[in-house]
């Protein structure tokens, strides 16, 4: 079995194309959906500036295929669940799409800037090929990312990393890899924020910004991952 990762612009769709004018925010399914034929429902977090949030949930719950999009936590949070319930005959579902393929995905589909990150569980007979081309001929972009056979990797840790790693926006991965490569984090360093900065090329505010958001996600999911194993 073969672990792929696919970006895909989901043109059409109002998370993807809301989320594309708002590049600071991350949105994660935490939710199956559920509800009838007409209308189906699911939760949302939304990560990002509260500013931000609060912008994408007024652009996203105008567009004519969501019904409504309650926020079930404060609003003034970076971290903001939201109910959403879509218009199913107005939603182009890309998991209703990999599911007529026989595909295996993971649940809890994250969007940044517009692209949704879909990691895909291949079988040997299972036809990538046949599967982009479906999406891409619902006029949707689609790159792939990812794709490793699962024998290659050691153990469910590497399975976790590649989750958590999704989870950062490009400009947080950047950042948190030039932060490590510089020895930031070694004991004992005297490698500054603005040092990283310099190399990367952005104002030393923008620079923590980036690198206090990666390490809030990082350390949130190393959190839950530990929680979940019990230590």
């Amino acid at each position: 079995m073969r672990e792929v990762t696919l970006r895909v612009r989901h043109h059409g769709e109002p998370e993807s194309d809301v989320s594309a004018d708002h590049p600071d925010l991350t949105l994660r399914s935490v939710s199956s959906l559920s509800g009838s034929a007409a209308e189906r429902k699911r939760i949302v977090e939304a990560r990002g500036p509260a500013d931000e949030i609060r912008a994408f949930l007024e652009e996203f719950g105008a567009a004519s295929s969501v019904k409504s999009a309650e926020p079930l936590s404060p609003l003034d949070n970076d971290r903001v669940f939201v109910a959403v319930t879509y218009d199913t005959y107005q939603w182009d579902s890309i998991a209703q799409r990999l599911a007529d393929h026989g595909v295996h995905y993971r649940a809890g589909t994250t969007i940044r800037g517009g692209w949704e990150h879909w990691t895909l569980y291949l079988e040997e007979d299972d036809d990538l090929g046949a599967v982009v081309d479906s999406l891409e001929a619902a006029g949707n972009d689609t790159e792939l990312m990812r794709d490793v056979a699962l024998d290659e990797l050691e153990g469910e840790e590497h399975l976790a990393l590649s989750r958590m790693l999704e989870d950062l926006t490009d400009r947080q991965r950047e950042v948190l890899a030039m932060a490590t490569g510089m020895g930031y984090y070694d004991e004992g360093s005297d490698v500054r924020v603005e040092d990283i900065a310099d190399e990367i090329g952005l104002a030393g505010t923008t620079t923590w910004e980036h690198l206090s958001r990666a390490e809030e996600k990082v350390m949130a999911e190393v959190g839950e991952y530990l929680a979940a194993r019990g230590h």
